[in-house]
């Protein structure tokens, strides 16, 4: 089964930017920096890396889990770091739903980020990670043009389960890790964003070998290429989106029950 995202590789303007940006201002760990490529560390099972690219980018959108019991003093602390959080039209900065909290933000090149926090989830299983107490990386967003041949490719090839089943969005599940499939004719909330498919190389991690040896006979029954890395990794595409998928022991059946999510 899909377990978590591992690693979300953007690409960027300026190294720099994001260097002050993300180890700066939200102070993440940098574990590797060249003249064109930085990776952060998130989490202890989760990066996300930034490739500049001399070419126009389109913003993406990716969610940070945090504790509930923290969520306020994460919030502050962007504060004091000086990061401007996104109104709603009605001008609160903070949404809150049924099962928890949010807020977006905007980093140097544009990308939709959001801190989001669940009632639901056991605090007690994962230890947060840095300055921003973030558990996990949760949501990243795929802008497609036709949702559910995209979600249909996700659930056939990677076994994930469906939530908020809409003809213009979906959420896509695997563990901790949650897909968000929109319309590019749907706009990101709260500032009705416009949705473009952006570059980007997601990385997801595997329980098991079997599972990868699984997808990679669903992938071949479908005349579907992969790149076979490793006897553990494979790298493929759907719809566009690059995907590396590998053996990744980060959360055990077990803790992903721990953790009280959703069925």
């Amino acid at each position: 089964m899909i377990t978590h995202f591992n690693e979300l590789k953007l690409q960027t303007v300026s190294i720099e930017a994001v260097k002050q940006f993300y180890h700066g201002r939200l102070g993440f760990t940098i574990e590797y920096e060249s003249r064109n490529e930085i990776r952060f560390k998130l989490t202890d099972h989760a990066t996300i890396s930034f490739e500049e690219a001399y070419e126009p980018i389109s913003p993406a959108h990716f969610a940070f889990e945090v504790p509930i019991s923290q969520f306020g003093a994460a919030i502050s602390c962007l504060q004091d770091k000086g990061i401007s959080f996104l109104a709603w039209p009605d001008g609160r900065v903070i949404d809150e739903f049924e099962t928890g909290k949010n807020v977006y933000f905007k980093d140097c090149d544009g990308n939709l980020a959001e801190l989001i926090a669940h009632y639901y989830v056991n605090e007690d299983v994962i230890a947060p990670s840095g300055i921003i107490p973030i558990l996990y990386l949760r949501e990243i967003g795929f802008a497609v043009t036709k949702v559910n041949t995209f979600r249909e490719k996700l659930v056939h090839i990677l076994g994930l389960r469906l939530d908020k089943v809409f003809d213009d969005f979906t959420f896509a599940i695997g563990g901790t890790a949650h897909a968000v499939i929109t319309s590019t004719q749907r706009r990101w909330v709260p500032i009705n964003m416009l949705a473009l498919p952006p570059k980007m190389i997601v990385h997801l991690g595997a329980s098991t070998s079997q599972f990868i040896c699984t997808v990679q006979a669903k992938l071949d029954g479908m005349g579907q290429p992969y790149h076979k890395q490793s006897d553990d990794c494979i790298a493929f595409s759907i719809d566009g989106y690059r995907f590396q998928l590998s053996r990744k022991s980060a959360y055990s059946e077990e803790t992903l029950s721990l953790l009280n999510l959703p069925s």
